[in-house]
């Protein structure tokens, strides 16, 4: 395993309830998932019609917002107590395999999971040593959300360019109040947006062979920009979004209510920011930039999948579990787009002939597929760059708090990554 464990706080990151009988039994499997309460609420439901149609498969469900959730399932992984079907982020499958730790090949299980229904290149992606460790569930990308209400109020359109959102900051400091903002990005959402500004100048991959392909000068461009525009009240300082006490936007009162008119985020995420908004408050999907560069930066990854333990007592169950959820009608329809657009043909074709795909999550998906031409690297979610207190977090904390400067931010971002695609972490 590559990944060291910060913290083996299992419980206080995983919220544990039955999604129907729970009763304890040799055919009784766990299954964890992350997300919104929209997403809780469909996969509960699912997993319910499962143990209707499987009466001799228990399904006990965990699940909880993404805040710490990676770290408790690493701690699990590590102790080989993790659930028997999990839900697992791409790199997952590399970072925490070895030999006798981390997910079953699905291969093993094609007579109950259909490979078919699947592109060869999209299985490809989540093949590992020459295994097929989790089932991809769709694809995603970053995209812009825009409150048109609160642009409305400020008597200006929703960015269609980049010069357009630097405007806007300015016009909502003074027709709205100090305290809205056009924009609103994290940590983590910086650094994507960096990424999608230089391939968008550049048109680079991120990494080629395990190689980064962008320079220390020019990450500080890309950080310059991002301090411009933090600076010309386009996006609020990081002290002020941890000031508001929530882990995600979408529990941040500041995005609720308006105050923050936009966010750069997952296209697969959309219900959860249109459930989150307050009365009156109406979520559009956005459109990229083009005068950022000729090229249309940014990538798209795997968006979550479906992985089976290695330690699990019961792999067919589980098995029948994954098929159920990606390819029965009626699970196809309850779970809808809450984990984006599905790759599985059948499923897709299902969510369109139920009218499922014409839902604000599809359009981003659209738009996303229709703009974004690179793929996420491996390493690029690593524990030691995304993890917390990362270099990802180090850099634009310290930015934003005014403890580095641009260069000094570009020095520590060129060096972390270097290091970890070199596999020298800690």
């Amino acid at each position: 395993m590559r990944k060291r464990v910060g913290t083996l706080c299992i419980t206080a990151a995983i919220l544990l309830t039955g999604c129907g009988n729970t009763q304890s039994g040799s055919n009784t499997i766990r299954f964890s998932w992350w997300g919104g309460e929209s997403r809780h609420q469909a996969t509960s439901e699912a997993v319910r019609g499962f143990m209707q149609k499987h009466s001799d498969i228990t399904v006990k469900c965990e699940y909880g917002a993404w805040s710490g959730w990676e770290e408790a399932c690493a701690a699990a992984l590590y102790a080989g107590t993790e659930p028997d079907v999990m839900q697992v982020n791409w790199n997952w499958i590399t970072d925490y395999s070895s030999e006798s730790t981390g997910f079953l090949d699905l291969r093993q299980f094609g007579d109950i999971i259909d490979l078919q229904q699947y592109d060869a290149d999209v299985l490809e992606w989540c093949t590992a040593d020459g295994e097929l460790r989790c089932l991809p569930v769709s694809e995603t990308g970053r995209v812009f959300f825009w409150n048109q209400s609160v642009f409305d109020a400020a008597g200006i359109p929703v960015p269609d360019s980049f010069a357009a959102l630097c405007a806007a900051g300015p016009a909502f400091r003074e027709r709205l109040g100090e305290e809205y903002y056009p924009l609103a990005l994290g940590w983590y959402d910086r650094m994507l947006f960096a990424v999608y500004v230089l391939q968008c100048r550049y048109g680079r991959e991120w990494v080629t062979d395990g190689q980064l392909q962008y320079t220390e000068a020019e990450l500080a461009e890309a950080l310059q920009i991002i301090q411009d525009m933090e600076q010309n009240h386009v996006i609020p300082p990081l002290k002020q979004i941890a000031g508001g006490g929530a882990d995600s936007f979408d529990k941040d009162e500041n995005w609720i209510t308006g105050k923050y008119g936009g966010i750069y985020e997952w296209d697969s995420s959309a219900g959860k920011f249109i459930d989150s908004l307050s009365e009156g408050q109406i979520l559009t999907v956005g459109d990229y930039f083009s005068d950022l560069g000729a090229y249309r930066g940014g990538f798209s990854k795997i968006a979550q999948g479906f992985a089976i333990s290695k330690h699990t007592k019961n792999p067919e169950a589980c098995a029948e579990l994954i098929s159920y959820l990606v390819s029965d009608a009626d699970a196809v329809r309850t779970l809808g787009t809450e984990r984006g657009v599905p790759l599985n043909h059948t499923a897709c074709q299902i969510c369109s002939d139920a009218g499922l795909l014409g839902d604000t999550t599809a359009e981003a998906c659209r738009r996303m597929s229709e703009w974004v031409s690179f793929r996420i690297d491996p390493d690029f979610e690593c524990a030691a760059l995304k993890g917390g207190n990362g270099v990802y977090e180090d850099v634009f904390t310290g930015l934003s708090y005014g403890d580095y400067s641009v260069s000094q931010g570009a020095e520590r971002l060129y060096a972390g990554i270097q290091a970890a695609l070199a596999g020298e972490t800690s």
